[in-house]
């Protein structure tokens, strides 16, 4: 942990999905709302950092779309479940954001590429990357922020140790401790 991050309400707030918000399925993909279950810890943690950030986006890569294993329209209703729940929790997310193209394009959408991040700037022209914290569990997720000048907050899933990012955490609610 370095010093205290000191935010404040100008901040953006970018989430990865799978392996921060809700259980990674390993070598797969989540399908349906039946597979979609939240992490410990994440509907309380979202609701704890909802209101210290002006802006709050899911920026998730959902390669199952371009390996047509689901649809857009059946990931539609896995993050409406996803956001009923949230909004359940009295948490709040403005956008989200997925990339649906095959890793081996190399899609500029495709994290660790910036294309999610520069779509939500275009959405949200108040986002300052600066002023952005990512939070993910993947290298990805902490290269993609690293490239768009975020603070990067990895979330421990107790393989990932090794990843460098600028803070690391176990879950959603203790990055809100950690914030407030």
């Amino acid at each position: 942990m370095h010093d205290k991050l000191a935010i404040d309400p100008s901040w953006t707030l970018f989430l990865d999905r799978d392996g921060t918000i809700n259980r990674r399925l390993i070598d797969d993909y989540v399908k349906n709302i039946e597979e979609f279950d939240f992490l410990p810890n994440a509907l309380e943690g979202i609701f704890e950092l909802s209101p210290l950030f002006d802006t709050v986006v899911i920026v998730t890569n959902q390669q199952c779309i371009g390996r047509e294993i689901i649809t857009h329209e059946e990931l539609a209703v896995v993050h409406n479940h996803m956001m009923d729940g949230i909004k359940a929790a009295h948490g709040r997310i403005d956008q989200i954001y997925y990339c649906p193209e095959l890793a081996v394009f190399d899609p500029i959408c495709r994290k660790p590429n910036p294309g999610m991040g520069i779509q939500a700037k275009e959405e949200f022209p108040n986002i300052d990357f600066e002023k952005s914290i990512m939070v993910g569990d993947t290298l990805s997720d902490m290269q993609f922020g690293q490239r768009l000048g975020m603070t990067t907050v990895l979330v421990l899933d107790g393989t990932n140790a090794n990843i460098e990012a600028d803070i690391k955490v176990s879950d959603l609610k203790n990055l809100a401790s950690y914030l407030i």
